[in-house]
């Protein structure tokens, strides 16, 4: 055990190093090309100076992802996705700059250094907001105002560029729709103006018609901006398969085809969806989950159960469970393949891959209690519990901890009968403990403070789902209609009279009680 352990150190030390060394020629490399980018003058002293100046500021980006954002380490697209924007911005700033140029040569106007307030620098920054995170987009700010400022060799222009940039990443956090990206351009403009007046104060010395012409520059980024945004964001998104807020607010779309195909074929498993989404989302902003992310990911995780509808309870409109003619290995494999053809259809459907994380994790290694425990008092030998359990793995994100606690705790409430805030809080703890102490949270980051917030954000929301109400006066909605009395007393005295042919002698409990507890795994 001892030398395997040392083994396993090797490795990642090993992997460390190999990794520092390949994420320092990215930066080598990615810093050769900016500054051949940025140099006006291909002196060789001005070249190698805005070489490491390049370098160095490349390198704090970097060191600050790997500091503070280590997820990114595990997907390296992420990292050479954000070397691959801070070229492109730097691109589509010099080619800007070019075309600004020849109108502003066109047009005679003999103050050249204005048009250099007019260059989208700040696109970059908002890509990064967008498809990273707001913390990242900061740091890519600050990183792109310096060498911007090296760029144009002008101080006040680090200062303009730092600005707008802030702005830019701050103005789409909540980005939910594609227009908010004009918003966001608004906003830039706005910033933009006010800093290049403020930039014009400070060079007293310069004309009036260049600060005149400058500010009019600074107006124009907005739009330009925005525009380059809506542009490239589809393209990073499909190609590196990244799902941005836009994007899950896209799949909220009830008219998706794959949500009418649910409300249609499996309406209980819809409606139940729907309840676990109100869930995940009152607890995840206070446990520190993107609320969209929760309720998305809550609406398609049980989209598997549209192939075989019939065979989980809460679509049954029938007395008689489908599982009667089958045996408790035989239903455990139908309930677990929901697992597998969700996924099926995720990829059909094209899902992004946070939506089909939690399809495969919902249910993390949990067993079918009730198939297990029916197939021991059938069975002459005992079962393998390992037949009986989803095959997982376990959820590894809050989202998917969120999204397997609403499953189970939504499914159990449907068997209050008075739903008291005593009743609905101890069944909540009761969900909740059985999971934490199956070990289906060992391997997320879900603490025992987010596990109390979730305690208290369910049984609020279940409260209030579970309300009762008063009767109509001059209706009796439970009365049976004429004839259907006998009917549904036929069918019970039928179902009672096969139950005890098959387990004359035995305590197995009532159908009744297996479709809750069928309900509560499946």
């Amino acid at each position: 055990m001892r030398s395997m352990k040392i083994i396993d150190i090797k490795h990642k030390k090993l992997f460390l190093s190999s990794t520092s060394v390949s994420n320092s020629v990215f930066v080598v490399v990615l810093s050769l090309l900016i500054s051949l980018l940025i140099s006006k003058a291909f002196v060789l002293e001005h070249f190698i100076g805005v070489f490491f100046i390049t370098a160095i500021s490349l390198s704090i980006l970097f060191v600050d992802i790997f500091r503070y954002k280590p997820s990114y380490l595990k997907q390296r697209k992420m990292l050479i996705l954000l070397g691959i924007m801070f070229f492109m911005t730097m691109v589509f700033s010099r080619a800007t700059e070019y075309v600004l140029f020849t109108f502003v040569k066109g047009f005679g106007i003999p103050e050249l250094k204005s048009l250099t307030y007019g260059i989208p620098v700040h696109s970059g920054a908002m890509l990064v907001a967008l498809m990273f995170d707001s913390h990242t987009a900061i740091v890519f700010a600050f990183v792109m105002s310096i060498i911007s400022g090296i760029w144009q060799q002008d101080p006040y222009y680090t200062f303009y560029v730092f600005a707008g940039s802030i702005v830019a990443a701050f103005s789409v956090i909540r980005c939910k729709r594609r227009t908010d990206l004009l918003r966001g351009g608004l906003y830039i403009s706005a910033v933009n103006v006010v800093t290049a007046a403020i930039v014009a104060f400070l060079s007293a010395g310069d004309d009036i018609f260049q600060s005149f012409h400058s500010l009019i520059f600074a107006a124009t980024t907005g739009i330009t901006i925005s525009a380059y945004v809506s542009i490239v964001l589809p393209t990073f998104e499909y190609l590196f398969k990244i799902t941005t807020d836009i994007t899950l607010i896209e799949l909220l779309d009830l008219n998706q085809p794959l949500m009418k195909n649910l409300m249609i074929n499996a309406p209980g498993t819809y409606h139940h969806s729907v309840i676990v989404g109100n869930l995940v989302e009152a607890a995840s902003e206070q446990i520190g989950v993107n609320p969209l992310l929760a309720r998305v990911t809550a609406y398609y995780h049980d989209i598997g159960k549209i192939k075989m509808p019939d065979y989980f309870v809460e679509n049954q409109s029938s007395a008689i469970s489908k599982h009667e003619k089958l045996t408790p290995h035989m239903s455990s494999m139908i309930l677990i393949s929901h697992v597998k053809e969700g996924l099926e259809l995720a990829d059909e459907y094209k899902l992004p891959e946070p939506v089909k994380d939690i399809i495969t994790q919902h249910h993390g290694t949990n067993i079918i209690m009730y198939f297990y425990q029916k197939a021991k008092e059938e069975q002459a030998e005992p079962p393998d519990e390992e037949d009986y359990r989803y095959p997982g793995p376990k959820p590894q994100t809050r989202v998917a901890a969120l999204v397997m606690i609403a499953d189970a705790v939504e499914a159990a409430s449907r068997v209050i009968k008075e739903p008291t805030p005593a009743r609905v809080s101890g069944l909540v703890d009761k969900i909740i403990n059985n999971v934490l102490l199956d070990g289906q949270l060992n391997e997320c980051d879900l603490t025992l403070k987010n596990i109390n917030v979730i305690k208290e954000r369910f049984t609020y929301i279940l409260l209030g789902i579970l309300h009762k109400r008063i009767e109509y006066p001059g209706f009796d909605f439970n009365k049976p209609k004429f004839g259907e009395g006998e009917k549904d007393k036929g069918l019970d005295k039928e179902s009672q009279q096969k139950d005890k042919d098959r387990h004359s002698g035995d305590k197995t409990p009532p159908q009744t009680g297996a479709k809750v507890l069928e309900f509560k795994k499946g």
